[in-house]
């Protein structure tokens, strides 16, 4: 039997990306390839990129510099993969460059430089493929691409128009998931709104029932499976409404992530962001009627060009009627190829910044009065990790590594995924602090 051969593997980039890898280190297990911890024992190093904005670049570049000098031979993909002369023009001796979402072309690029004889023996993956996240939750990508063209966003020349999973595939690699032990699923994709948009929400089949390719349907399948399901990168169109009862009962979380960036109808309408001309207070206040427990999330843009100081204030003033339980912001990176570059009124770096730091200011006097509110509440919390202090979980408002924590300090008698009832004892203007009540159900 010959030596199974090592691959080493960089991942850089959003949850999109991380499913991308996740997918490439699927096939290469499958096809008996070991995954290597270290560019040492890597006999090739993958590096998956993002090329979002400038300091993403400046990152992939440099991750590629790094695995080419530790190892030598590396095979680049991802977003700015796309951008091919970027990456060949500061590093001519990487062995290949493929774009986004294009696991069969890295497998044919590996093939060439790495031969791998197929060994049954070997050869296996398990159902739910290679996750590179914890045990206990995952990334479900439901679509590629996006049919916008927002002028900050090169995303869709660099993935393509928006392109949606089979149904009964999405739902059959949720169920795998949930049988290897997940505990959290996270929806995601580029709009994950239009979901089933591109196929005109035609009839799909999941395990021989009928059912239409369409978000509102697909939650109400996954609201079966008896674990949390998380949705993010929610545009705010009116079939969203939809999915506000499933949350009050119970059948996803009550969790939105839905990325208004801006409130001011002019620098909107420059973005060309959809669903633009939507009146998003009135659309909150709905979601919370219909469903009071629920957490929004969105990221906001400051410094847009031409953003003036009282469409500043205009965006400030949404964010305090608003009362968003979390919050991000960038201040307006200029992205190579980005049509907003060439609008006119470009606002000085210090002024975004300044405008940045003004909203998060805003933002966590809200975020600290928010989680206030929940001190002597009972909540349900999924654990994360088990420390030298004690437990660290989160609870449904919080999405992995982006929002808040519930630390129960001094209670050892958990492991990651397990699902506790805690009582909120201490918040601050992030996370809560919380005391044992019992294990969940």
């Amino acid at each position: 039997m010959s030596k199974p051969k090592n691959i080493g593997f960089v991942s850089l980039g959003c949850p999109k990306a991380l499913v991308d890898s996740e997918q490439i280190l699927t096939k290469l297990r499958a096809e008996g390839y070991l995954i290597s911890p270290s560019y040492e024992g890597a006999d090739l190093v993958v590096v998956n990129t993002c090329g979002f904005i400038d300091a993403a670049v400046e990152e992939s570049l440099d991750a590629i510099g790094e695995a080419l000098t530790e190892n030598g031979k590396v095979i680049v993909t991802g977003c700015l993969g796309a951008r091919e002369e970027v990456i060949r023009k500061a590093h001519p001796q990487v062995l290949a460059v493929t774009g986004p979402h294009a696991a069969d072309e890295v497998l044919q690029h590996v093939h060439a430089h790495l031969p791998q004889p197929h060994d049954p023996f070997v050869s296996l993956v398990p159902p739910q493929g290679i996750k590179l996240t914890p045990q206990h939750f995952a990334y479900l990508k439901i679509s590629e691409g996006c049919n916008h063209s927002c002028t900050f966003c090169i995303i869709p020349s660099m993935r393509g128009p928006l392109l949606s999973r089979p149904i009964g595939d999405v739902l059959q690699e949720a169920r795998n998931l949930a049988d290897a032990g997940v505990r959290e699923l996270l929806v995601i994709s580029q709009d994950t709104s239009a979901y089933g948009v591109d196929v005109k929400y035609r009839t799909g089949f999941a395990s021989g029932r009928p059912l239409r390719t369409r978000l509102r349907e697909l939650c109400e399948a996954l609201g079966e499976l008896g674990i949390w399901v998380r949705l993010h990168y929610v545009y705010p169109y009116p079939s969203v409404d939809a999915l506000l009862p499933l949350m009050a009962e119970g059948k996803i979380l009550p969790y939105l992530d839905v990325p208004f960036q801006h409130a001011s109808a002019r620098v909107l309408k420059a973005m060309k962001r959809p669903a633009s001309a939507e009146n998003n207070l009135e659309r909150l206040r709905a979601w919370r009627a219909v469903c009071p427990d629920i957490t929004v999330r969105s990221t906001f843009i400051t410094g847009f060009p031409g953003e003036s100081e009282a469409e500043f204030e205009e965006l400030l003033a949404f964010i305090a009627e608003a009362r968003l339980d979390r919050v991000g912001c960038f201040a307006y990176s200029a992205v190579d190829g980005a049509a907003a570059n060439a609008l006119p009124g470009a606002v000085a770096e210090e002024v975004r910044e300044e405008r940045k730091r003004r909203l998060m200011e805003l933002q966590e006097d809200i975020s600290a009065e928010l989680l206030a509110a929940k001190i002597g509440r009972e909540i349900e919390v999924l654990v994360d990790e088990v420390d030298d202090d004690g437990t660290i979980a989160r609870s449904a408002a919080d999405a992995p590594e982006i929002d808040g924590l519930v630390f129960v300090n001094e209670y050892f008698d958990a492991e990651p995924g397990d699902f506790l009832r805690v009582r909120v004892v201490d918040a601050d203007e992030h996370d809560l602090y919380a005391e044992i009540v019992a294990r969940a159900a």
